[in-house]
């Protein structure tokens, strides 16, 4: 079986899972093409122009399945090349563009939502991360719709969209991998993780205004922070490096090896994101031995039990971090992440591409 798979925007979280998919089956004939992670505004729409002149002879190629990302202009590609609108068209969304938190300087983005929902609506399957993203999807898509100058009858089509759509997560490795079986043998408790992008849509404001007030309470903590760093970061981060420098452990992207050696070493990884369909970092990380401690909305709810979850404000932040940190017996066990991992997902993937060929 041929399968082309397409990642237009190939951001961190995609191309883990492109090639873990590739990994898992490679008794198939995968051809990837992708696009790098910048520019959102000219890639989202201008993906299949660019494919279009970079890889025509490629795209002119006859494909079993044609296998999507949600970033993938898909409506226009199969304009361009019609011959791919014969096969079968899957469709995976790693995040929505209707559930995005704008900031007050963003123009909304009108262009990558109607990018979504083309795609959509060009696909022959849908499948989405988590039941979160499939329903802000759709419901947002109908917030959306009802803003159109014409009273567009969309309820039907979109809640055929949701019947047919399925949820697959990105699975993480198997921890029965020897490498994996480490990870609690180094954890250090009171040892504090943020391993997520350096953007305001992370809400960073919030976590390191706890951390502030638990380094001025005199309790005992150290503090890595890694994840992905852009060229302009929010203004809290350089005035976190220096009110808790003498917490931190690491700070800023690190080396694949450090940044393994520093999640094996978490004590405890922390969201207190305002976006986020599945959190691979956090995943991850409580896969090797660190306690999860969510916000109780999102994904998260149906991901994580209660004792892992707090009531997404900063004082219910505080007073988690300041149970746990100060008393150990507080803690819960260690979370059972076998649900997340490929073994418990392989099946179904197999499913969606063995029923996407002809």
């Amino acid at each position: 079986m041929r399968v082309l798979l397409l990642s237009a925007y190939e951001a961190v979280s995609h191309r883990y899972w492109a090639q873990s998919l590739m990994a898992q089956f490679d008794d198939i004939e995968w051809t990837l093409l992708t696009l790098p992670p910048r520019h959102f505004a000219w890639r989202i729409r201008g993906n299949p122009l660019s494919w279009m002149l970079k890889e025509h002879d490629t795209l002119s190629q006859s494909f079993d399945v044609v296998l999507a990302t949600s970033m993938v202009d898909l409506a226009t590609l199969i304009g361009l090349f019609p011959h791919l609108g014969q096969v079968k068209k899957v469709v995976y969304f790693h995040e929505n563009q209707f559930a995005y938190p704008e900031s007050s300087d963003q123009m909304p983005q009108v262009e990558a939502k109607m990018v979504n929902l083309y795609t959509a609506l060009a696909a022959d399957s849908l499948v989405f991360n988590s039941a979160y993203n499939r329903d802000s999807f759709i419901d947002g898509a109908r917030a959306f719709l009802k803003k159109m100058p014409e009273n567009l009858p969309a309820a039907k089509p979109l809640e055929a969209l949701r019947a047919r759509a399925k949820v697959l997560p990105v699975p993480i490795a198997d921890s029965s991998a020897p490498r994996q079986q480490l990870a609690v043998k180094q954890t250090v408790p009171r040892r504090i993780l943020w391993n997520h992008r350096w953007e305001y849509d992370k809400n960073p404001d919030d976590f390191f205004a706890v951390l502030f007030a638990l380094s001025e309470a005199g309790v005992a903590f150290e503090l890595a922070v890694l994840g992905q760093r852009f060229r302009q970061t929010p203004a809290i981060f350089e005035e976190a490096e220096q009110r808790l420098a003498t917490h931190i452990v690491a700070w800023g992207p690190q080396p694949e090896a450090a940044y393994r050696e520093l999640l094996d070493s978490a004590g405890i990884v922390v969201s207190t994101t305002w976006h986020e369909f599945q959190g691979l970092a956090i995943m991850e990380a409580a896969q090797r031995g660190a306690l999860p401690l969510v916000p109780d909305r999102l994904c998260f709810p149906a991901l994580y039990p209660a004792a892992y979850r707090y009531d997404g404000t900063r004082e219910g932040l505080y007073t988690r971090l300041y149970d746990w940190l100060t008393d150990p017996s507080s803690c819960p066990e260690r979370l059972d992440t076998k649900a997340w991992e490929w073994p418990a997902w392989r099946e179904a993937y197999h499913q969606l591409l063995g029923a996407s060929s002809r």
